[in-house]
């Protein structure tokens, strides 16, 4: 018996299309094996701690191990290359950051662009820093800050973590916004012993690294980088409430390699925001000076783009340079 034309045409359709069936078929069995989410810090810090915690409640929503790869090394860009190189399978995954944001414009000889060659994922979390300085230091306020700056150019010491970092950056940019001239002092190890003395005058670091000070009275706490207040700190207010449109917050996230299957990012994306949902996880971010932040997969990306370009304008006006 002879095909018709049609029915023909339809059949030869239909096994052409198998392979992207069979794909699609795939994606939404995912996970069907263990997924590695690739870390560019090192076991113990912030990132690692929180990509552990995300992974663990990964695992037992969607019955596969989620397995931390701590990459650490190069500002993050070892373990971000690592991902960009990877099949786009939803197998491997990398937790993004600020650093990432930055790099961007940071390095000139990446050997990846990260805008391109990875697919965002899902938003986990915003972390603000605090402005905080010496008590020898006379401000008592914001204002009172920029003005004793401006009275004194080039004789405030502003530590940071090194070049590029989350603090260094955060401080340049309060730099740019309100026209005031500190000394850059990177630190390889910790800053603290330096700003409890008095040699370094200010810093923008993390709330966790120097928030026990604060409140023991050896730091004073100015302002927080985030456009509203911390819960951590509850009594400090923001930097933009006296500089508008001032905000430096690291961030973390997960993205995937470019190409990655919808169908896998929308189950992840999912799996994510209800995590993120889930009272204990907020409080263990909390614990971590987080702030959950539960985006779409687009609105993580426009996200992700505004950080890069914000922060190749500070890299310019600081001639920041990697170490």
């Amino acid at each position: 018996m002879r095909l018709r034309r049609r029915s023909f045409l339809s059949l030869t359709a239909g096994v052409v299309g198998l392979p992207a069936l069979v794909r699609s078929a795939a994606a939404l069995d995912y996970p069907t094996r263990p997924v590695r989410i690739i870390v560019g810090f090192g076991p113990g810090s912030g990132t690692d701690i929180t990509a552990r915690l995300l992974g663990q409640r990964l695992s037992e929503r969607l019955g596969q191990s989620f397995i931390v790869d701590d990459r650490p090394g190069a500002a993050t860009n070892i373990a971000t290359e690592a991902v960009v190189r990877a099949a786009p399978d939803g197998y491997t995954l990398l937790l993004v950051s600020l650093p990432n944001a930055v790099n961007a414009s940071l390095y000139g000889d990446l050997a990846y662009n990260f805008m391109r060659d990875t697919a965002p994922v899902a938003a986990i979390d915003w972390v603000p820093n605090v402005m905080a300085v010496n008590p020898s230091v006379p401000a008592q306020t914001v204002p009172e800050f920029v003005a004793y700056a401006k009275a004194n150019p080039g004789k405030i010491n502003m530590a940071s973590n090194g070049p590029g970092s989350a603090s260094h950056v955060a401080g340049e940019l309060f730099k740019m916004m309100v026209g005031v001239d500190m000394l850059h002092v990177p630190y390889r190890s910790s800053f603290l012993p330096d700003l409890l003395d008095g040699r370094v005058q200010v810093v923008f670091s993390s709330i966790p690294t120097s928030i026990a000070d604060i409140r023991a009275g050896k730091l004073r706490a100015l302002g927080v980088t985030s456009t509203t207040r911390s819960e951590s700190l509850p009594d400090v207010p923001a930097i933009a409430e006296s500089v508008p449109g001032y905000e430096a917050v690291g961030w973390l996230g997960l993205s995937a390699p470019a190409n990655t299957p919808a169908q896998v990012i929308g189950i992840l994306n999912k799996e994510i925001n209800a995590a993120l949902a889930d009272p204990e996880i907020k409080a263990r971010l909390a614990a971590l000076g987080g702030v959950p932040t539960p985006m779409t997969p687009s609105a993580f990306g426009q996200y992700v783009a505004d950080e890069t370009d914000k922060w190749a304008k500070v890299i310019k006006f600081g001639n920041i340079k990697p170490e």
